[in-house]
């Protein structure tokens, strides 16, 4: 049975913020990496916190629908959506999804927040259309910053689920060859995977160094630069994903 309260798990503890400036920044370098697979038609975003990246994606699809388990964030995320996305009120192990397929799945910083991973990955195994493809990206394990914290004795291990992460409802940590193979038991098949952007901090950091300008935009297109030759050291690691019938030669 589950009993999470998904509207409290988006609301800032006393020692982590949810969303960081610097989360909004990697939507821009997640999407740069995506889009140039984007072949427009009908996307499904499966989590929308407050609706920024539901805004971008509507750049580059002729349709948007939205699976959101959190109530309040739907009325947010409407408020700044042109009023043709069409939002669904579920968690997505019991969405009941009018009979359509999908071009672009999105589950962006979400996978590790679900009970039934494998449950949620097969079924959209089922929405995606022959030629869809699946783009999975998830905080990194083995981010320079991560195994900074456990140096300093700020995180158990690298791949604990912190007490503040638990709170805003992460359930799992992943490295590059956990979140491959948990693509891959879905019956999936990925086509690219990898890492954005090299983080030498941690976000409540880079919050402070850009607002002080202590760095800049150069020093943030180097990170981006060097998170594709060591994707394992990176902020986010993503998997683009399809069924057999759709894959790549």
């Amino acid at each position: 049975m589950n009993n999470r309260n998904y509207n409290r798990e988006f609301a800032d503890t006393d020692d982590r913020k949810y969303a960081y400036d610097f989360d909004y920044l990697m939507h821009d370098y997640l999407l740069r990496v995506f889009s140039e697979h984007f072949k427009g038609g009908d996307a499904l975003e499966l989590g929308c916190f407050e609706g920024e990246f539901t805004r971008k994606l509507q750049q580059h699809f002729k349709s948007v629908t939205v699976v959101e388990a959190a109530s309040n964030l739907i009325e947010i995320a409407r408020s700044k959506v042109r009023r043709d996305v069409e939002f669904h009120l579920s968690r997505f192990e019991t969405v009941d999804l009018p009979m359509r397929k999908f071009d672009a799945i999105f589950l962006m910083h979400t996978l590790e927040h679900l009970d039934e991973p494998q449950v949620v990955l097969r079924r959209i195994r089922d929405w995606l259309s022959p030629e869809g493809k699946l783009y999975v990206a998830v905080p990194n394990a083995n981010a320079i910053s991560r195994q900074l914290a456990v140096k300093m004795g700020k995180v158990a291990y690298q791949s604990c689920v912190t007490e503040a992460e638990y709170l805003h409802g992460h359930r799992r940590t992943y490295t590059l060859d956990a979140l491959e193979f948990e693509i891959r038991t879905a019956g999936l098949t990925s086509n690219q995977s990898g890492g954005v952007f090299l983080k030498p901090f941690a976000n409540f950091q880079f919050d402070r160094l850009i607002s002080e300008k202590i760095i800049d935009n150069a020093y943030l297109e180097a990170c981006f630069e060097l998170g594709k030759k060591y994707p394992d050291f990176c902020a986010s690691i993503f998997s683009i994903s399809q069924t057999d019938l759709g894959k790549e030669s």
